[in-house]
């Protein structure tokens, strides 16, 4: 299994976690196009419940 996407996505969040990073102040048009985002409902896949298979 390809283990990549896992290390990027811990590398991301320990750069994130950085002081000198957090102290930034985020532009508040990403923070509203976040909140509308999550605003929307849901997708739903039809019967399986997910867009991922198990299979791949």
């Amino acid at each position: 299994m390809d283990r990549r996407w896992l290390a990027a996505l811990v590398d991301a969040i320990e750069q994130a976690a950085r002081p000198e990073v957090r102290n930034v102040p985020c532009d508040a048009s990403l923070i509203s196009a976040a909140a509308a985002h999550l605003a929307r409902p849901a997708p739903t896949f039809g019967h399986c419940g997910s867009a991922y298979s198990l299979r791949n």
